[in-house]
């Protein structure tokens, strides 16, 4: 995966004709269940690959929490986040980003905990994994989203070239508004991913597992000033530190990736010519 290039004008023709920007977060999220290509059961790996057409490939996932109210999110990518986030980044000077999707869920409860893309490059195929991702609407009463899932996803099933060959590490986000659960038992890594065996994890060694490979962030959305707000938030301070984002506005995403995407990149990535996308 991770062909073709990223195209504004192409895909700034490609939503008027769908209708982006005046559908509803119901006409553009269609599904009503997971699609098999987005399955983690029986997946064994996701690459982040150079090319000829991507010598220098970055590999990114942005992991969608999709319980609840947090539609807004998605549809807010698809409407004007993800080409913005993909432009600002190349027109940086990165010119070989390679972003994966996920959507997570709550693995308590939720039929579809997990959902995994492919890393791509080319604007149609990055609006194909995104506007297919299954907006479950669940999550539970146990107070917290399984945001442990992409860590657990990205440290134990990713290769990643940029790390492997040049030891850049990867980016990877998640984002949502709850606490993260802090167990996944085997038995319900074995339901999300197949027959096998298994450990039993904490949230914090899943998240040591993606930082071997990843610089892990976390946007918590602030939905109020409640004290529930600020427990979440002081949680996520603990266990995040500096990389805790915590953003007022969806729309503060694509600006917050792209700062941090570009000044944590060895200049390497970066191309001493200006480069601009189409």
């Amino acid at each position: 995966m991770g062909s073709g290039r990223y195209s504004f004008a192409s895909r700034t023709a490609r939503a008027t004709s769908l209708g982006y920007d005046t559908k509803s977060v119901h006409e553009i999220f269609t599904k009503s269940k997971m699609i098999p290509e987005m399955d983690p059961k029986g997946v064994t790996l996701r690459d982040s690959r150079d090319s000829e057409e991507h010598p220098n490939s970055l590999a990114i996932i942005l992991a969608l929490d999709v319980t609840g109210s947090m539609g807004s999110i998605p549809h807010y990518l698809v409407k004007e986040g993800l080409p913005n986030i993909m432009v600002n980044i190349i027109n940086k000077g990165i010119k070989d980003p390679q972003l994966m999707f996920m959507g997570i869920g709550d693995h308590e409860y939720d039929r579809a905990p997990l959902q995994i893309g492919q890393f791509e490059s080319s604007d149609e195929l990055l609006d194909y994994w995104l506007t297919n991702v299954y907006l479950e609407h669940g999550g539970g009463p146990n107070l917290g989203e399984s945001y442990l899932l992409a860590w657990m996803f990205a440290g134990l099933y990713t290769s990643i070239d940029c790390l492997e060959k040049r030891r850049q590490k990867g980016f990877l986000f998640t984002i949502g508004d709850e606490p993260v659960l802090r167990s996944l038992p085997y038995r319900a890594t074995q339901k999300i991913m197949g027959a096998g065996q298994y450990p039993d994890y904490t949230h914090t060694e899943l998240l040591e597992k993606a930082q071997e490979k990843y610089n892990v962030y976390h946007f918590h959305l602030k939905q109020g000033s409640n004290g529930r707000t600020q427990s979440v938030m002081d949680g996520w301070k603990k266990l995040m530190g500096d990389n805790l984002i915590v953003i007022e506005d969806k729309k503060e995403v694509n600006e917050k990736i792209t700062e941090i995407v570009t000044s944590n990149t060895n200049e390497e990535f970066i191309s001493a010519i200006e480069f601009k996308i189409d």
